[in-house]
């Protein structure tokens, strides 16, 4: 915000996004995992349901999406981190077990990486391949547990405050973010990671879960879930609190997000969708008339 004391005017840059059409996955699917850092322009997407889809990965290049190499373990529901030249997936569902099993991408193929100190799926992830987050998820229950990745094993880190799973997360190991989640059904609590400890933030305007996002921890964006029904909302956080922006085309659940507040990617989800839509960020200047 400025003041101009010749006019008598306030100014200030409002955000504002609008989301529109990317080009379709390959093949519609829900429950799937993203390279939570990598980018618009180059993203990487990988797992998830129907079961033919569940070693699936696919490359996004900006306008279209391309196959990239079959993970090892079937999976969808688990944590993905890293970038499409550098990725990482861990945990998720197998039906019927859980997995402990972490593999790296190195843009072309999976290799094995770390496993996991315990089975869990339904988490969130965020991070690089060799410094991950994976935090909250599924073990029987709603757990709080925090694993941080070196890139090549996992260690304990801080708990979450509220055990959860289905929330978003984002961000980098040592500065990332959780938010919304399940249980309760529709969870509006965010927390803030510094590389030990958790620490509460601003919460959502609309609690949900099965809910993604993207950005670091002090510039992120969340979008669709569910609050009962379907939800398309959109709101961003500028590291205290969140603001309503433009709603999805389409309402979705058990999607994969990825990207930057500015840029992000919202990626197949339920019900059944091959639909890729991007969000994009517009900074403009306005200007309030003071008397």
């Amino acid at each position: 915000m400025w003041y101009n004391s010749t006019s008598q005017t306030l100014k200030g840059v409002v955000l504002s996004g609008a989301w529109s059409s990317g080009g379709n996955l390959g093949s519609g699917r829900q429950s799937l995992n993203a390279a939570v850092t990598s980018t618009q322009t180059a993203g990487l997407v990988f797992g998830g349901n129907p079961a033919p889809l569940r070693t699936a990965t696919e490359e996004y290049g900006g306008t279209s999406w391309t196959a990239g190499g079959a993970m090892s373990n079937a999976r969808y529901q688990g944590g993905g981190a890293g970038t499409q030249t550098a990725g990482l997936v861990f945990g998720g569902y197998s039906p019927p077990p859980v997995l402990t099993a972490t593999e790296e991408y190195d843009g072309s193929s999976w290799t094995g990486g770390g496993a996991l100190p315990a089975a869990k799926r339904m988490q969130a992830g965020a991070g690089t391949q060799t410094a991950g987050l994976g935090f909250g998820g599924y073990a029987g229950g709603a757990v709080s547990t925090t694993e941080e990745y070196n890139g090549s094993s996992w260690t304990a880190g801080g708990n979450m405050s509220t055990a959860r799973f289905y929330l978003a997360g984002f961000g980098l190991q040592t500065a990332a973010l959780g938010t919304g989640g399940t249980p309760p059904a529709t969870l509006d609590i965010t927390e803030e990671y510094d590389g030990s400890s958790w620490t509460s933030g601003g919460a959502l305007n609309t609690g949900r879960n099965n809910l993604q996002g993207a950005g670091i921890q002090t510039a992120g964006v969340v979008f669709a879930g569910t609050t009962g029904s379907n939800t398309a909302a959109t709101e961003l956080y500028d590291g205290s609190s969140w603001t309503n922006t433009t709603s999805m085309a389409t309402a979705r659940k058990y999607l994969a997000g990825l990207g930057t507040q500015a840029a992000a990617l919202a990626v197949g989800g339920n019900p059944y969708t091959a639909a890729t839509e991007e969000f994009n960020l517009n900074a403009t200047t306005k200007t309030f008339t003071t008397s």
